[in-house]
């Protein structure tokens, strides 16, 4: 599975993409946001993150799949 980044968790992760194994087994929004969170602990400080799966907004209990096209969609701030 590919997770596409933007905004802030781009620069928490250093990458633009991330791409999670395959033995990792995540089933649900909830699982991913776990493993992202202890992979890359900075994500916690974040007020928000929403998840976007196939190109709709994503709820913890949402199911994923390996062909899930994954985004993650932080905070934004504007003036």
């Amino acid at each position: 599975m590919e997770i596409l980044l933007f905004g802030i968790t781009r620069e928490i992760t250093g990458r633009q993409k991330l791409t999670v194994p395959e033995a990792e087994q995540l089933h649900t929004v909830a699982d991913l946001k776990h493993w992202l969170t202890n992979q890359y602990p900075a994500l916690k400080q974040l007020s928000s993150l929403a998840v976007a799966v196939d190109s709709e907004y994503a709820e913890n209990e949402d199911l994923l799949t390996v062909d899930s096209e994954v985004a993650l969609i932080p905070p934004v701030s504007g003036g």
